[in-house]
């Protein structure tokens, strides 16, 4: 005799919670009037669920007669575009062992099959309760059976086994359990295809994805990037396998410049007030370094506060900076009509490392009406612009002359500045210098022992001349050096024939 579980002592395993990788199509624990199958002869009884739900189950026990074959089939399951269907079963079966007199064609397994249609068209007689047209899944067997014993103490081994099938094409399916020879119950029937869910990752959106109609197929999937990403590597794929899981990514998203990646690679979110990012990439967004801020949310440079800048090569995360201050203690040492200027460096460099100097050289007086730049003549030692050394050699300059001298600070953003550069000044006067050289001279007139000279004063007589120096040789190589007065500014020398002997 069978025994049908009855009562919490005898009710099934609970279910476990259903992943989010499984879709069910149907459910028989979840119904709260007959099932209402076809059977082929088994028996619909109730139950009850630790929580004291009523469950339906069927159960089946013709052990004493020969060549069996028990048949029930569920009402139609519509697959919801699965291709890949999963059967869980719990069901119990009696020891055949434990059954008194029982004749050798007791049997502790069932067959599982399924029935492709476009529509809900089976009745009582077809299709046939036979193996074609069903397809066979498989032969369904107990881990545990129980027995007379077990009964007694009330103790109810149930067996839970999942199988799966495809691919499948039609709208729906039947599935049919038959039974040869058995004394079990069928408990519980879960009907369900499995799906890799919606996912974001690797920065990129991965709709819901149904796996393939074989347990090893991988289905492809497209990606697109989050809001606010950029694709980098091409194409982003995911593969969905058998069992609903992700895996084989392939490409990825990253944030674009002014947003940075947050809960986890989910959200590119814009970089908040005060904080850049410049570039794309994994990288967080970076707080404005000094002197510098945004204007908006977002954001993939920060603005130079008012007085601050940036030069072209400067990296973004440097900070602003400004011109530097004048230089400090300027020193003169003149010598006649050259002179040296040296100077400590500026205060405040900006916060700058390139600071230079540049020198301004003024001629002032004579008459002009005030100071003029100085002329091309005057030479600078290494050089005027760009020193990088606070000491600078000048010469060339007039005698008797004032000239104004600025030393000017200049660093990478003087340019950008719309003042001019901050400077200190002195203010020196050359000495007397030796004259530069008499440029033409003419002859008057000329005997055989004479001959008469006449030159211009030099172009710079650097302070009054006070005599001019005559040299003269004759054409046979002898040399002689003859001093001769200054007559006036346009001077002419008669000069005798001598005779020079050595000594």
């Amino acid at each position: 005799k069978f025994i049908r579980p009855v009562g919490p002592s005898f009710c099934p395993l609970p279910i476990p919670p259903i992943s989010q990788r499984e879709e069910t199509l149907m459910d028989s624990t979840t119904a709260t009037a007959e099932l209402g199958w076809t059977v082929y002869p088994w028996e619909e009884v109730s139950g009850y669920d630790e929580n004291m739900n009523t469950i339906r189950t069927y159960q089946v026990c013709n052990v004493f007669d020969n060549n069996q074959n028990n048949w029930v089939r569920t009402k139609y399951i519509r697959r919801r575009g699965a291709q890949r269907i999963h059967v869980e079963m719990k069901f119990s079966v009696r020891d055949c062992s434990s059954i008194p007199n029982v004749p050798g064609s007791c049997k502790e397994t069932f067959n599982l099959y399924y029935y492709e249609s476009d529509s809900d068209t089976a009745n009582k007689v077809s299709p046939p309760w036979m193996e074609n047209p069903w397809i066979k899944v498989d032969t369904i067997a107990a881990d545990e059976s129980f027995s007379q014993v077990d009964l007694g103490g009330r103790v109810m081994k149930i067996n839970t086994e999942v199988r799966s099938f495809g691919p499948v094409s039609k709208h729906g399916f039947y599935l049919a359990f038959q039974d040869y020879g058995g004394c079990m119950s069928l408990i519980a029937v879960r009907v369900f295809y499995r799906k890799c869910p919606r996912v974001i990752q690797n920065g990129a959106v991965f709709q819901e994805t149904l796996s393939g109609a074989e347990s090893t197929s991988l289905v492809a999937a497209r990606g697109v990037c989050i809001s606010n990403g950029e694709e980098v590597d091409v194409p982003i794929k995911l593969y969905c396998n058998g069992d609903g899981e992700w895996m084989v990514p392939i490409g990825r998203c990253m944030c674009k410049a002014g947003h940075e990646a947050v809960e986890n690679g989910t959200v590119c979110r814009a970089c908040p007030s005060g904080f850049f990012k410049p570039i794309q990439g994994d990288v967080s967004c970076m707080q404005c370094p000094i002197n510098s801020r945004t204007t908006n949310e977002g954001a993939t440079n920060c603005v130079c506060r008012n007085g601050y800048y940036r030069t072209d090569s400067d990296p973004f995360q440097m900070p602003c900076t400004t011109v530097p201050s004048a230089p400090q203690n300027v020193l003169s040492i003149v010598n006649e009509t050259s002179l040296i200027l040296e100077w400590q460096p500026p205060r405040e460099s900006g916060g700058r490392e390139d600071v230079v100097f540049n020198i301004i050289c003024k001629s002032c007086g004579g008459g002009r009406g005030g100071c003029t730049r100085c002329g091309d003549n005057v030479q600078f030692v290494p050089r005027q612009l760009g020193l990088t050394e606070p000491r600078v050699y000048i010469s060339d300059l007039l005698a008797h002359t004032q000239y104004t001298f600025e030393v000017q600070a200049v660093n990478g953003v003087s340019e950008q500045s719309p003042y001019s550069p901050q400077y200190s000044s002195v203010n020196i006067t050359t000495n007397q210098a030796a004259p530069s050289t008499v440029s033409i001279m003419h002859q008057i007139s000329r005997t055989v022992d004479s001959i008469t000279l006449s030159w211009s004063q030099p172009d710079q007589p650097n302070g009054v001349i006070l005599d001019y120096e005559l040299q003269y040789y004759e054409k046979v190589g002898t040399h002689c050096t003859l001093p001769i007065n200054k007559q006036s500014a346009l001077s002419q020398l008669h000069v005798h024939r001598h005779t020079w002997r050595d000594n």
